[in-house]
C-alpha cells in the first residue's frame, strides 16, 4: 500500500509539468497570423490565460478562434488584469497558428480596444521575438 501512495504522489507532482508545453510543440513559427474580431469569452487561469473571438476569414466566413496567452502571473505584471479582456471588445491579435491547423493561435500581441498593443505571450517559451506592434507602448 505504500508503494502505491508514493507511486500516486509523484505521478500528481508529474501533472503540472505535462501540462505546460513549450512552443515548438504545437505552434509553427512559420504560419504568423493576425487576427481581427469580437472577444467572445475569456479563461483567466493558469497555466496560460485563453481568449476566444470571432474573426472573419479571407472569403468573409466568420471563424471563431482560441488564442493561447501567457501565464495570467507574467501577464499581471505586465499591466494586464482579469479585465483587460472582455466579451464584446474588438481587438486585434498578432500571434502564430497551431501546427495542427485548427483555429488555434499562440498570441504574441493583443491591440486593445483603446488602440494600445501589449504583449501576451511569454518571454521565455520559446517562441519568435516580439513582431510589429507586439513591442509595449
Amino acid at each position: 500500500m505504500r508503494i502505491l501512495s508514493i507511486a500516486v504522489l509523484l505521478g500528481a507532482a508529474a501533472l503540472p509539468a505535462l501540462a505546460h508545453h513549450s512552443f515548438a510543440a504545437e505552434y509553427d513559427s512559420n504560419k504568423p497570423v493576425t487576427l481581427k474580431g469580437t472577444v467572445t469569452k475569456v479563461e483567466w487561469m493558469n497555466p496560460h490565460i485563453w481568449f476566444y473571438l470571432e474573426s472573419k476569414d479571407d472569403a468573409g466566413k466568420t471563424a471563431t478562434w482560441q488564442c493561447e496567452g501567457g501565464p495570467p502571473n507574467s501577464l499581471t505584471r505586465q499591466g494586464w488584469t482579469r479585465n483587460s479582456l472582455k466579451p464584446g471588445d474588438q481587438i486585434t491579435v498578432e500571434g502564430f497558428r497551431a501546427k495542427d491547423g485548427t483555429n488555434t493561435c499562440n498570441s504574441r500581441s493583443v491591440k486593445m480596444p483603446d488602440g494600445k498593443s501589449v504583449f501576451s505571450g511569454t518571454a521565455d517559451d520559446g517562441a519568435p521575438g516580439r513582431r510589429g506592434e507586439a513591442k509595449q507602448e
